[in-house]
């Protein structure tokens, strides 16, 4: 009895040297077999479209996938007032050192072209009949309250800009200019400023968008223009 034992253990031994080394195959594969040649080659998918590469091209690869993905994101306009506290709120996303920067913005163009206010109805009616007939396109103004209600032509960045365009439209070609035309000016504006992050990468991204929008005056978006 224990050498039939014994004989069906070397028995045993023998087939499964056998099989092992895929002596039994295709119709009973080697164990492991699909991760040998052929079994891995077949198991491909799309083996067309894998480039091996040289280490080199490889990290310039690398390179380019990850640039594809970094946009620029920006927050604001903030007032300068503002900006410690926005900036704080950005650091719980903790970008890299120097990765959000201030951008201050030019201020609005502070003198204008106008037709003064008029608290009378009819001569208000009047000055805009002035500029409809004349094709001059106009904005009402809405604030400052002092100057609420000013029909105003153009925005200028300074003074001598606005009198030049004043004397023009008291002098056009066609003998007719607009009543009540004058040279205006705005208060001057709170400095803002925007918070950029020139490059932020896929999870940077989630980061800060992820950020309390009250407190980034309506939160990161897209830069308007870029940097």
């Amino acid at each position: 009895m224990l050498r039939i034992a014994v004989l069906l253990v070397f028995l045993a031994n023998g087939v499964f040297f056998v099989w092992a080394r895929g002596g039994f195959a295709p119709g009973w594969p080697a164990p492991r077999d699909h991760e040998r040649e052929p079994g891995r080659m077949a198991a491909q998918v799309r083996p067309e479209t894998v480039t091996v590469l040289m280490p080199r091209a490889a990290s310039a690869a690398l390179t380019a996938a990850r640039d594809a993905n970094v946009v620029c994101l920006q927050a604001g306009p903030l007032a300068d007032t503002a900006l410690a506290a926005a900036e704080a709120t950005v650091a719980a996303a903790q970008l890299p050192a120097g990765a959000v920067v201030r951008e201050p913005l030019p201020p609005p163009p502070q003198w204008l072209l106008a037709s003064g206010r008029s608290g009378d109805p009819f001569v208000r009616r009047g000055r805009e009949d002035d500029l409809r007939r004349l094709n001059l396109a106009y904005e009402t103004l809405e604030a400052p309250s002092e100057l609420a209600g000013s029909l105003v032509l153009s925005r200028h960045a300074n003074r001598a800009a606005a009198e030049a365009a004043l004397a023009a439209a008291l002098q056009p070609a066609s003998g007719a200019a607009p009543r009540g035309l004058r040279v205006l000016s705005l208060p001057a504006p709170v400095p803002q400023s925007l918070l950029r992050v020139v490059r932020a990468d896929a999870e940077q991204q989630v980061r800060l968008q992820a950020l309390p929008a009250a407190a980034l005056a309506g939160g990161f978006g897209p830069c308007t223009a870029p940097p």
